[in-house]
């Protein structure tokens, strides 16, 4: 008895048959395949023969001229078959179409028959092409000898004919017993059970071709003679000469197929005709006399040939039995597998019924053989022998069990659970009764723990939600107890495979998490998000490229990846595809993170089913016992059916074709059944074309009413959605109800099909892969056609990847309405059996995935790409290729100069291989270019950069720049460059002008436009040497071109820079710089400033280069001369250090000195010092390094002066507030309290009143604050009286702070030499020792009770780890705090801003500067820090009294390495930065008086550093030599120009000698209020009479002061987010404005509005620093030229500023805590019923005046009203903010001279609210004459007992403490004239104040107004009207007035 037989396609790749058997046989069917596909292709027709045929035997011209034709007959084929099936496909359609045309002279029915036939539907034109082609081709060689070549190759070719292939194979005998089913072993891995159904292709039912097995054996499986009835009339019909193109088993099998069919014989025998023709007449007439004979022999087939009788395979398989291409896997489902079992013990039950016998007796031996049953023993043999050898099934291996992975049918029963838990989950899963069983399994880990999670389960099994859960666990991590989620605390990435897959779950979690407000969006390729959106997006959902770049940034996005707080990636099994390496890098990156930053960043891991999923796991860092699940296929919602066709044919086109029908086949099959189909290609065009071929064919069936679509009720509806669309194609097929779908079409085009397809109107969906990996889009059944995909990488066709095949296959069956799904892959028959074993075995990916590539990347050039090559090398290249067209870098530079010259390429592989190499040469270039720049070779740099825009433009360097803009046409620009214009000569010329040369008119203009439009720079440098041998370079870039967006785009342009040495051929600096489309606009020059070596001798030039980084022949050069340098004097040495005895400290001969020492000796820099400062007088400047102890000298200098002049004061200055403090600490104990000395305290925070000062003996203050007092000198004693100016850090000179030092010390000197009493000044460099010791203040315990103290709630996480911070932005407390925990060792590291360098000293051993550069607002770039920041840094490295050296590691950017190391070891000069602010500067000194002509200013000038250094480097301040009158030159021009401006700021007069100078009122003003000159003039140019609120503000923000506010990198964004919540509009294109932001952080501050970050927080704080005192220098002016209602808003401005609040809100709200929704309190209780107090106010409270009379002082009143919405706490804040709020009693009387009297007298004015109408109501007065108005003030809520210090305002929102004021203004309404404005301070108990006014000229009743405005509050202005009445002049009285006015001034003087 033989068993079956097994195909080899099953037998190769398992253990059923014996190993050795089969090798020694040689019938491996690998090599079998190889060696038969080799035989085919030299056997019959192929193209190289064609080739080869037609050039034989000719002379050159004729082989050119057939070449040619041969070449338009492949381009013909091209056209017909495409270009997706690869080259082998375009040659065998030509072969096919040569055979076709050979003999015809024109395209006839029967061609076009044939061609449609193998191709679908084709253009005419292409036809008509090739049928000309071979028409030239046969006319030039011959008929006769093309026919006899034809002849000759095709009867060589028929593979038909013998046995070519799987027959009659023995099988092995020795093959092993198997017991029967019941013992076998069950193998629970995998639940499907292969049943292999080889039933003989003759079963059929249906149309197909000569797909099935071979055809030899079904001639013998015909036993009757009526089979050959068909076989003989079929070889007479095609001897006839008739249907060339079909073999007779062809013939015969579609002929068999039609008269097998259910159809009469009267339709047989149209169908028959229709295929037949004229010609086959008879043969139909014998065929359908014969049909039941015919049918019947061929159909009886002996049992043994078949899996099991067609009655059974009907029953079994649920349907009719699925038709059988080649070898064909039916994967069962779990209800047909229980049919079989049945089936099969009903069989063993007949058997022993027939027998009688019972069990035991049936032995093995006796067994009859049964088909069915060996069926089901080898499907079971097969499936163990996937696991282990069929021998060794005794060996048992243990298997770790992992809780999770569920393999086997137990675990898998629980039940479905609920969705419980918090509420948020409920509103998330809406509408889910219950989650399904998978994500029940996985739900306490994914919900309730933060366990790492990987789930492997198929596709469809619902992991979407299993994401979603994990979402939910995480808000859930945030949720406050309100319920309030704390969005900015974490961020959720979804990295999806795919751009069309992340925006499908965009949408789905976006729905899903609406309700909690969670917003979720996109960031991908196609969709960028700012900053601003990503700070606002709470989850993320990317790609795995996008989400790397972005983590990639070092700098970038460092915040943004620190607050993922989980990472979900979804498929990621594709870490097997191209896309692994990314997914990789992703998750090790985040490893890495969690693990350097102890910070929790979950991961989630989705994937389909994989073997080695506990590698996978352990690289996600999974625990396999707990977050590991795996489910199997059992676990797929919906069971799939697989099916796998192979095309048995070698021929390409006949390969294609019969593609085409099975798939058409397969397409009726499920459509018939009322299915929906997917049918999968793998390229965009195909998708149109199969969509286009199974139209056809449903036509030439008349079968296409199966597909069209059931008109619903919403069709026409859709209908016209789709002819709305540009889509031609999709609008053809629509109706026919098929539609395409892949990644080419638009966004919209693409969802219209979804959704027509989720509709049912759409029977057939024709797509590419995209499909299945982006969007949930199910269908019963669907088809993969073809597994050839092209893959550009390798330039040729590649296998389709097993994940896309199992991706594909997920979409099969509609978990809501079906019960199965079926899949299907069509395929070349040797591929067949490689994605059997995939499928079926799921093997772990990589191994076999990798084998089936055959990686052929162009190693070796294509023979019939050589001519090609040679003709692209003669025709495009301009340059030699080095390697010719042999090799494959010959080829590659051949290809790459045809891609820039814009070449042809005919070739499909060459076409490819173009694009390959282009897209890859850009980015190398690019690399080489940079590689370039950093090793410093300037001509290699600029000609790879040069190359790179080459490519990127595809024009050759030397073409005409105007070829960059494609409006132009060639005609114009060929004529351009035959007339040689370049660009440079177009710029002069006019436009008609041009037009003349190009012989054309009109396009002159266009010409003109786009020359100005080409990027180009004019650039100016400035040089100044700072020692002898750095530069530094001031360039100044100018851009010269129009902006237009179409060719710019709307950013900016970029250039590279660098400046080169031609001699030593070297770039010393190179940067990269983007020219903002705003500067090109407005023509704005950019800054650049650098600093390069120079080597002496002096070379003769260097050159600056800009290259433009995208546009062709853009680029400048400026040259750098050093003919005319100077270089600075040598430096002086260093003093030596001398090796002196230790100076004991009772060297300072005082008791009570020695005591505030700790130490016995001085050190060895005090003791060489000591003498000089504690017994001499003269000026000392100590340099030394931090930390050798310079405060004491400090300290015994001012010994010196307590002793010798006890009544002199000492001024300690010091650059920082931080400093100020920290001394004040100190000396406020060891001075004030141990000597007994007055210390106070002098800042901008601190400002103490004059008694103070006065008594003080030492004032320790900033530079600024010690200018602006010592400014006015003559009137301040105490000034005077200074002996000593102590200056510490006196090095700032060179920073922006230098100039206010460098005046002190000049003025310093000035006023010694004006009042002969010399002041000695100390300055001290670097920064000062932290003497206190503040080791008893951590007696707080440990740091965990320290932590709990900070605010700032970073500092408390990074504390916990030992890690501190320290920045302006801290909080006073919290920086101390840090700085207490470093200086102890409590914490170890501490990351600091450049500040802390400055402010404080402590020491660390190791100092890191992490980059020497910031982010400057102001020219919108990064800066390089002042080379005096950086060494101050690293002065910071050493602790004296611990190491014995310390480390100071600084990162810089590579190239300016060089310039740092060697100013580390050198030292660096100070020059002086005075020049920019000298015009401040001379003003304040002319307004004091000090300066009065153009020769003071001169020797005013003479005093300062700036001319020590003028002297020492005048290069450097650009002067040409130092003879004496180029210095005096200089110098006037200096003058003048610093004059001029101040003149043109309306600060000074220059009289008209043009020597002496007047202050005027507003330069008094910039000097009184410390202002820039420019800032007043812009005050005297826009101020105007009558101004609100609005206007001033934004007057205010345009402050030059303000322009020094930071800008910092992307604020301009912060800046517009914020703009849209304010109420005032700014100019939208300034947000990166200094002053513009200004303008928006005054109005969040009105607002109360929430800032964007903590930086704005500390800007909002600088800006208001300085708004009282600009507001105070506005009213001044406004008061200058009289204007009332001006000078009334700023007082307003004033109280908003200092309030926080808008005017328009009501004063109520200036109370703590209310706000607008709490004003409702205030009004209901003015309505309340029954008031019982009757003392108090009754009306209603709409301020607070209201409120303060409503109270009348008693608490429990205040608690009554407010109380219901605030808790008594918030209660006594706002009571006690009410209670201390002044309420002022006003009394006014007239003072001055009257006619009637003989002195001066004072009468009362009358009480305001008398009747007018009363004369005694108006008081007489003179016309034209000054009276004083005494205004007395009381205070009369005294409240409690008001302490000393309770003079503040209370102003919780404003930043520094501010005594509280009163401004009095005096105007006339009716004329907007103001008349007087007082300032009056505190009014403690009662004040008096004086107004001088005067009387107006014209007789009759007038009306002052006289208002009193807090400078504190809003809401408690008062105003009272004085009603005068004004009589005749009186001489005397005037007189008087006069007399008594100079008696006063006498007094007074």
């Amino acid at each position: 008895m033989s068993p079956p037989r097994l195909t080899g396609a099953l037998r190769s790749f398992s253990t059923v048959s014996k190993k050795e058997d089969f090798t020694e046989q040689l019938s491996d069917l690998k090599t079998k395949r190889l060696k038969r596909r080799e035989l085919f292709a030299r056997e019959g027709l192929t193209w190289q023969k064609i080739v080869h045929f037609c050039n034989e035997h000719q002379d050159k011209a004729k082989q050119q001229a057939a070449s040619q034709e041969l070449k338009s007959l492949l381009l013909a084929a091209k056209q017909i078959v495409g270009t997706e099936h690869g080259q082998e496909a375009i040659e065998s359609a030509a072969i096919f179409l040569f055979e076709t045309f050979h003999n015809k002279d024109h395209v006839g029915t029967e061609e076009t028959r044939a061609i449609k036939q193998m191709f679908g539907p084709f253009p005419s034109s292409a036809a008509e092409a090739s049928c000309s082609c071979v028409a030239q081709l046969v006319a030039s060689l011959g008929e006769s000898r093309v026919e006899d070549f034809v002849q000759t190759q095709s009867s060589r070719h028929n593979p038909q004919r013998g046995s070519t292939f799987g027959r009659n194979i023995a099988f092995s005998y020795d093959c092993y017993t198997l017991e029967p089913l019941e013992d076998l072993p069950c193998s629970g891995i995998h639940e499907e059970k292969v049943s292999l159904d080889f039933i003989n292709f003759l079963n059929n039912q249906q149309s197909g071709r000569k797909m099935g097995a071979d055809v030899s054996s079904s001639e013998r499986s015909v036993s009757s003679g009526d089979g050959t009835i068909l076989r003989g009339e079929v070889e007479k019909y095609l001897n006839g000469g008739n249907m060339i193109s079909s073999s007779p088993e062809e013939l015969c099998t579609s002929l068999f197929e039609m008269l097998a069919s259910h159809k009469s014989d009267d339709e047989l025998q149209n169908e028959l005709f229709e295929l037949l023709g004229p010609e086959g007449l008879e043969m139909i007439s014998t065929l359908l006399q014969q049909r039941a004979a015919i049918v019947d022999s061929l159909l009886a087939i002996p049992p043994d040939r078949t899996g099991y009788p067609s009655d059974v395979s009907r029953k079994v398989g649920g349907e009719v039995s699925k038709p059988t291409y080649g070898c064909q896997v039916t994967i069962h489902s779990e209800q047909e597998k229980q049919m079989m079992k049945m089936y099969r013990r009903g069989e063993k039950r007949e058997r022993k019924r027939g027998k009688g016998t019972d069990d035991s007796d049936s032995s093995d031996a006796v067994m009859p053989f049964d088909p069915k049953e060996m069926r089901a023993q080898r499907e079971q043999a097969l499936l163990t022998a996937r696991r282990e050898p069929v021998f060794s099934r005794e060996r048992v291996y243990e298997r770790i069990r992992y809780p999770n992975v569920y393999d086997s049918y137990e675990e898998a029963t629980k039940s479905p659970a609920f969705v419980g838990g918090a509420r948020i989950g409920q509103l998330v899963f809406k509408g889910m009764k219950r989650l399904n069983r998978i994500q029940s399994l996985v739900f306490e880990t994914a919900y309730n723990t933060n366990e790492n999670l990987l789930i492997c389960a198929p596709t469809g099994a619902g992991k979407t939600n299993i994401a979603m859960l994990t979402v939910l666990h995480e808000i859930r991590q945030h949720l406050q107890p309100g319920g309030v989620i704390k969005k900015d605390e974490f961020k959720i990435v979804y990295v999806a495979p795919m751009k069309a897959l992340a925006a499908e779950m965009t949408n789905y979690f976006s729905k899903r998490l609406e309700p909690l407000g969670i917003a979720v969006k996109e960031l991908t390729g196609d969709m960028q998000l700012t900053k601003g959106e990503i700070l606002r997006t709470q989850m993320l959902v990317t790609t795995p490229e996008k989400w790397d770049v972005v983590t990639r940034k070092s700098v970038g996005d460092v915040a943004l990846s620190q607050i993922v707080r989980l990472l979900i990636l979804d498929e990621v099994h594709l870490l097997h595809e191209d896309r692994g390496p990314v997914l990789e890098s992703l998750v090790a990156r985040t490893i890495r993170q969690v693990e350097s930053t102890q910070s929790m960043i979950r991961i989630l891991g989705l994937s389909a089913t994989l073997p080695n999923y506990l590698d996978v796991a352990a690289f996600l860092h999974v625990n396999p016992y707990i977050g590991l699940f795996f489910f199997d296929s059992r676990f797929r919602p919906v069971p799939l059916g697989q099916t796998f066709v192979g095309i048995k044919t070698t021929n390409k086109i006949q390969q294609l074709h019969d593609m085409e029908e099975v798939c058409y086949n397969k397409v009726l099959e499920q459509v018939k059944a009322g299915h929906q189909v997917m049918v999968f290609v793998h390229a965009r065009n195909a998708t149109v074309r199969t969509a286009m071929g199974l139209i056809e064919m449903a036509k030439n069936h008349g079968e296409i009413s199966f597909f069209q679509p059931d008109q619903g009720p919403d069709y026409g509806q859709c209908e016209k959605q789709i002819q709305r669309s540009r889509n031609k194609q999709m609008k053809e097929m629509f109706p026919e109800g098929f539609g395409i779908h892949h990644a080419g079409m638009l966004r919209s085009d693409r969802s219209l099909m979804e959704s027509m397809f989720s509709k049912g109107y759409l029977k057939v969906l024709v797509c590419t892969a995209t499909l299945a990996w982006g969007v949930n889009l199910p269908a019963h059944a669907v088809i993969i056609k073809g597994t050839q995909i092209y893959d550009a990488k390798r330039g040729t066709l590649v296998d389709l990847g097993i994940l896309d095949v199992m991706q594909i296959f997920g979409r099969a069956g509609r978990p809501q309405f079906d019960k199965y799904g079926e899949g299907t892959i069509i395929t070349t028959h040797d591929k067949l059996s490689h994605y059997l074993t995939l499928l079926t075995q799921q093997n772990p990916i990589e191994s076999q995935f990798l084998d089936s590539l055959a990686d052929n990347l162009n190693a070796e050039v294509r023979d019939e790409e050589l001519e090609e090559l040679d003709q692209m090398l003669c025709n495009y290249c301009e340059l030699p290729a080095a390697g010719g067209v042999e090799n494959s870098y010959g080829k590659i530079n051949i290809l790459l100069q045809t891609y820039i010259s814009r070449g042809e390429v005919d070739s499909f592989s060459l076409i490819s291989d173009l694009s390959y190499v282009a897209q890859n040469a850009a980015r190398i270039i690019r690399a080489l270019f940079e590689i370039a720049l950093r090793k410093r070779w300037p001509a290699m740099t600029y000609r790879l950069l040069t190359l790179c825009k080459v490519i990127d433009k595809r024009l050759w360097g030397f073409a005409h720049p105007l070829r960059q803009f494609p409006n132009l046409s060639h005609v114009v620009l060929n004529r351009l460059e035959e007339k040689k214009l370049t660009v440079d000569k177009l710029k002069e010329m006019r436009k008609d002008e041009i037009g003349h040369m190009l012989h054309h008119v009109n396009v002159g203009l266009t010409v003109k436009q786009c020359v100005h439009q080409i990027p180009s720079i004019t650039m100016e440098a400035s040089i100044q040497p700072i020692t002898r041998t750095v530069l530094r370079v001031r360039l100044i870039v100018t851009p010269d071109f129009r902006w237009n967006d179409q060719v710019h785009g709307s950013v900016g342009e970029p250039w590279w820079l660098w400046v080169e040495d031609p001699i030593n051929d070297h770039i010393y600096h190179s940067e990269y710089l983007l020219l903002q489309k705003k500067q090109v606009v407005t023509g704005e020059p950019q800054h650049i400033v650098f600093t390069i070596p120079i080597f002496e001798p002096l070379p003769s030039q260097y050159y600056i280069k800009a290259v433009s980084d995208r546009w062709l022949g853009a680029e400048a050069v400026c040259i750098i001369n050093f003919q005319n340098l100077i270089l600075p004097e040598r430096h002086p040495p260093h003093t030596e250090l001398l090796d002196l005895q230790p100076l004991p400290v009772t060297a300072l001969a005082n008791r009570e000195y020695e005591c505030l020492y700790k130490f016995t000796h001085f050190n060895p820099i005090q003791t060489q010092i000591f003498h000089t400062l504690y017994h001499t007088d003269t000026n000392v400047l100590l340099g030394a390094p931090t930390g050798s102890g310079k405060t004491i000298a400090a300290e015994m200098a001012m010994f010196r002066v307590f002793n010798k002049y006890p009544t002199s004061k000492v001024v300690y200055i010091a650059p920082l507030k931080a400093l100020v403090r920290e001394r004040i600490e100190d000396w406020k104990i060891r001075i004030e309290e141990k000597l007994g000395k007055k210390v106070v305290e002098l800042t901008g925070d601190v400002t103490p009143d004059m008694r103070a000062i006065a008594q003080a003996d030492l004032i320790v203050t900033t530079p600024e604050k010690w200018d602006g007092v010592s400014r006015s000198w003559q009137n301040r004693s105490y000034v005077q009286k200074v002996a000593i100016l102590i200056i510490d850090e006196i090095h700032l000179l060179g920073e922006d702070r230098g100039p206010v030092l460098e005046v002190l010390v000049s003025r310093t000197n000035f006023i010694s030499s004006h009042t002969s009493k010399s002041v000695r000044v100390v300055g001290l460099s670097t920064a000062l020792a932290n003497a206190r010791d503040l080791a008893d203040w951590l007696g707080i315990g440990q740091i965990e009770d320290i932590i709990a103290t900070v605010r700032d709630s970073n500092l408390k996480l990074t504390l916990a780890f030992g890690i501190g911070m320290h920045h302006a932005g801290l909080h006073e407390r919290d920086r101390k705090t840090v700085e207490e925990l470093f200086v102890n060792c409590k914490i170890q590291v501490l990351i600091a801003t450049s500040t802390l360098a400055w402010g404080v000293n402590f020491p660390a051993h190791l100092v890191v500067v992490k980059g020497t550069e910031y982010y400057d607002g102001k020219s919108r770039r990064y800066v390089d820090y002042p080379i005096t920041d950086v060494l101050q840094m690293m002065g910071r490295a050493g602790r004296p009294q611990f190491d014995d050296q310390g480390k100071a590691v600084i990162l810089v950017h590579d190239i300016k390495k060089d310039f740092y190391k060697k100013f580390l070891y050198e030292p660096f000069p100070v020059e002086s930065s005075l020049l920019d602010v000298l015009s401040d500067h001379l003003n304040a000194e002319i307004a004091a008086g000090t300066i009065a002509s153009k020769q003071d200013a001169m020797d005013y000038i003479t005093w300062t550093y700036f001319f020590r250094r003028l002297v020492m480097n005048p290069s450097y301040y650009s002067l040409e030599d130092i003879s004496h009158e180029s210095i005096n030159k200089y110098l006037s021009n200096l003058v003048e120009r610093s004059l001029r401006d101040l003149e043109c700021s309306y600060c000074i007069e220059i009289k008209e000698d043009d020597l002496t100078i007047e202050p005027m009122t507003y330069g008094r003003i910039a000097s009184y209020y410390y202002l820039k000159h420019q800032t007043v003039r812009m005050f005297k140019e826009r101020l105007k009479p009558d101004l609100p609120i609005h206007e001033l503000l934004s007057i205010l923000s345009e402050a030059e002061e303000y322009a020094e506010l930071p800008v910092r990198h992307n604020e301009d964004q912060l800046n517009s987010q914020l703009a849209q919540q304010l109420p005032l509009q700014v100019n939208p294109h300034s947000y990166d404005s200094a002053h513009t932001k200004t303008h928006l952080l005054l109005q969040a501050h009105f607002s109360h509005a929430q800032l964007p970050c903590s930086d704005y927080n500390t800007d909002t704080k600088t800006v208001l620093d300085n708004t009282i005192r600009i507001c105070q220098a506005m009213l001044d002016v406004a008061a200058n030229e009289g204007w009332l209602v001006t000078a009334i808003s700023i007082c307003n401005l004033v109280q908003m500023i200092v309030q926080g609040r808008w005017l328009h809100d009501s004063s109520l709200q200036t109370l703590p805590h209310v706000e607008q929704q709490d004003l409702y309190l205030f009004r209901k209780w003015a309505n309340r019923k029954g008031r019982s107090d009757a003392g108090g106010f009754n009306g209603p409270i709409e301020g607070l005046p209201e409120l303060i009379a409503a109270c009348n002082g008693k608490e429990n009143v205040f608690a009554s009203i407010v109380g219901q919405e605030f808790h008594s706490s918030q209660v006594a804040q706002a009571w006690s903010f009410l209670s201390h709020l002044p309420v002022l009693e006003v009394e006014m009387s007239v003072k001055g001279w009257w006619e009637d009297s003989q002195e001066q007298t004072e009468r009362r004015l009358p009480a305001a609210g008398a009747n007018l109408r009363e004369e005694r109501r108006w008081l007489d007065v003179h016309s034209d004459q000054e009276y004083v108005l005494q205004v007395s003030l009381r205070r009369i809520n005294l409240g409690q007992q008001r302490r000393k210090q309770d003079s503040k305002a209370q102003a919780p929102r404003f930043p520094k403490t501010k005594d509280e004021g009163w401004f009095l203004v005096m105007g006339e309404v009716d004329r907007r004239e103001l008349l007087a404005v007082k300032r009056v301070g505190y009014v403690r108990n009662h004040t008096a104040v004086s107004v001088a006014f005067y009387t107006p000229e014209k007789t009759g009743k007038c009306i002052y107004t006289l208002y009193l405005m807090s400078d504190s509050y809003l809401g408690l202005d008062q105003q009272y009207d004085i009603h005068l009445n004004v009589t005749s002049a009186s001489i005397a009285a005037q007189v008087n007035t006069e007399v008594s006015d100079s008696v006063t001034e006498l007094s007074l003087s």
